[in-house]
């Protein structure tokens, strides 16, 4: 017969929604040590799957392996868990942006917390510690194609490249803040974003 505190975290996580993620510090009223020896039994149940140490989701089982939410949404909750901010970065913002189909096996995204790796099946997605400069650009869609254009290289960018700016910023105007972090770009990624972004915005260029 499981005890009270068994049951009630067991219950919460039952109920959960695929994709929730578990830390050890999801249940403050309980003991941390005996939160962590309880979550690693659920583990080995299989009601959740651990991705890094003290971090667990609930994730799908099916005959065909395990599925996992989308990498951006689970770096997006332990961001949230622990007060931070992230981007994504090289080959990731690249392919979330548009700019390439390939999706990185390795994902690598910046963040304003502490550095961890999460093991996803094969998949490996790190978190590294930015430098602030990557986190004084205002914009939404800013921070991410600076990272994006990195990845693709100076001397790569096509007219295909410079059209998908265009359309970003025709989907993500950032009226109010892409004077500001145009001065805050590299001097060769302004000139690009410059060139590919869309006539409409060009009085504010």
């Amino acid at each position: 017969m499981e005890n009270a505190v068994v049951q009630q975290i067991r219950k919460r996580i039952t109920r959960s929604k695929f994709g929730e993620i578990f830390f050890v510090s999801s249940f403050p009223q309980y003991d941390v040590g005996y939160v962590t020896k309880l979550l690693a039994i659920f583990e080995k149940e299989g009601l959740i799957t651990r991705i890094a140490k003290g971090v667990y989701v609930k994730a799908r089982k099916t005959r065909f392996g395990i599925f996992y939410p989308s990498v951006y949404e689970l770096v997006k909750e332990i961001a949230k868990r622990d007060k931070a901010k992230v981007i994504p970065t090289g080959a990731t913002a690249a392919n979330r942006l548009g700019f390439s189909t390939q999706v990185p096996m390795n994902t690598i995204f910046l963040t304003t917390g502490s550095g961890r790796k999460l093991k996803l099946g094969n998949r490996t997605v790190t978190l590294k510690h930015g430098a602030p400069k990557n986190f004084a650009l205002r914009g939404r869609l800013m921070p991410e194609l600076v990272q994006a254009l990195r990845n693709i290289g100076k001397n790569n960018i096509t007219q295909e490249v410079e059209s998908r700016i265009g359309q970003l910023f025709t989907e993500t105007p950032e009226t109010n803040t892409i004077e500001y972090d145009l001065l805050l770009a590299p001097v060769w990624i302004r000139q690009v974003i410059k060139k590919g972004i869309k006539s409409d915005l060009g009085v504010l260029l």
